[in-house]
């Protein structure tokens, strides 16, 4: 695939025409992971469209958190970026699930070095961006990342979960055999299937963890539990607005440690 240069680098930060220049790539480099079977169509196009969707929920964020226009420019290029992996995990393993391919964060700066992406950016927001990719889907991250590229972590980790939880809601309103199959990670769809170990991670205000999730309720479960690892009270509030939460809620098995669990996290984020 064509390398890209995006432009002459600015004293004063990343600019719009770099940006602009991102963009470009970003269209060229995914379409010709279209080129394949109808199946792999729709897993590839939910990916491009999650990516158009999360750099709208960056704007939000950057916008509604005031940052300063260098570092919604930064933070945009986090969104556009942060799942390029996506695309080369998919068609070599055909799949989505890290842990039965490869981490598609690592794969992400893979293809951001082989491609040049970020060839004229400031050496120093260009590492800026490839941290908060690299961190961007860890279950927390490190202790030891400081400001300011705490900041992109953040940013990405909300922006990403904010549409995560779009694509889900989406996905539950459509017919099983219409859905693109990669976004379930495989997990099978068992109806009043739940596991108590993930239910009592989301009751006690924990993150679920992916290695517990033994079907797609428990799925349901952890994307909830997200609740707890968001940032910024814009996501927060995002998040009330859209009603993503009860969408998700209103598919699971109608059991009361189930309700209460989703109540304790409704309720966190009006805290």
């Amino acid at each position: 695939m064509q390398t890209n240069s995006t432009g002459t680098g600015s004293q004063d930060g990343m600019n719009t025409s770099q940006l602009k220049h991102l963009s470009s790539w970003f269209d060229r480099y995914v379409e010709p992971f279209l080129t394949t079977d109808e199946e792999g169509k729709k897993n590839i196009r939910l990916k491009i469209e999650h990516t158009r969707k999360v750099c709208e929920a960056m704007a939000l964020l950057s916008s509604g958190e005031n940052l300063p226009e260098n570092d919604a420019h930064i933070a945009s290029a986090v969104a556009l970026l942060h799942d390029v992996g996506r695309f080369p995990q998919y068609r070599r393993w055909r799949t989505f699930r890290d842990s039965e391919s490869d981490n598609h964060a690592r794969l992400a700066i893979d293809v951001i070095r082989d491609e040049h992406v970020l060839a004229g950016i400031d050496p120093s927001e260009q590492l800026l961006i490839k941290e908060a990719i690299r961190f961007h889907n860890t279950l927390e991250p490190p202790a030891g990342i400081k400001s300011p590229t705490r900041q992109y972590v953040n940013l990405i980790r909300d922006a990403d979960k904010l549409d995560i939880w779009r694509v889900f809601v989406e996905l539950l309103a459509q017919p099983p055999e219409e859905r693109a199959t990669a976004a379930t990670l495989g997990l099978a769809d068992l109806t009043g299937a739940v596991s108590d170990e993930c239910i009592a991670a989301l009751n006690s205000g924990a993150v679920v963890r992916l290695d517990t999730a033994k079907c797609f309720n428990d799925f349901k479960l952890l994307q909830i539990s997200w609740v707890y690892d968001l940032t910024y009270t814009t996501s927060r509030r995002i998040l009330l607005e859209r009603g993503y939460i009860p969408a998700l809620a209103a598919s699971l098995p109608e059991r009361c440690d189930v309700r209460e669990a989703v109540s304790k996290a409704l309720a966190s984020l009006s805290a």
